[in-house]
């Protein structure tokens, strides 16, 4: 019992400490997908606008295993604003290395992926105040076909990060 209070109470500590090194950090968080991405399956995430006058690097998260067979990735990303403007991109990403190695980080078979979405080409500043929306949805067809892939295996998780723009 005295071993998994100690265990619970060095991982909150953990916790406090990863949390509070990484303060550029406004809005961070990840949903599950359930063993395959279903191409209609959307992820969608809600967060209010920190202010109209920083700048801001926004990125799409993910986590994936080595059941990911493709070397890029495409998704259509969705930038919802508060008036009713939506912003509608469609995206590639690098996901492996010619080799087929997997990039991300992590040590077993599992990457986790930091991909930009905004604030790598000019600032990207939220100009009005109140909630936003963004939408993930995989794109990916197998070359030659016409219709997407239904059920895109190997990613687990999808994330949305919202973070400070370092000042330069």
């Amino acid at each position: 019992m005295l071993r998994k209070i100690k265990a619970l109470f060095f991982g909150i500590i953990s916790c406090f400490f990863v949390l509070s090194c990484d303060s550029n950090v406004v809005f961070d968080v990840y949903k599950s997908v359930p063993k395959e991405w279903h191409k209609d399956s959307i992820a969608s995430f809600n967060f209010k606008a920190p202010d109209t006058i920083q700048n801001y690097n926004l990125y799409v998260n993910l986590r994936n295993t080595d059941a990911y067979r493709f070397s890029n990735l495409f998704l259509i990303v969705e930038l919802d604003y508060p008036n009713g403007k939506v912003v509608t991109d469609t995206l590639e990403y690098r996901m492996a290395k010619p080799n087929g190695q997997l990039l991300g980080t992590g040590f077993s078979d599992l990457k986790e992926n930091k991909l930009w979405f905004r604030g790598y080409n000019k600032p990207f500043k939220f100009n009005e105040e109140g909630e936003y929306t963004v939408n993930i949805q995989h794109a990916m067809r197998n070359n030659g076909e016409v219709n997407g892939i239904k059920r895109l295996k190997g990613i687990t998780d999808i994330g949305f990060r919202v973070e400070k723009a370092q000042k330069e």
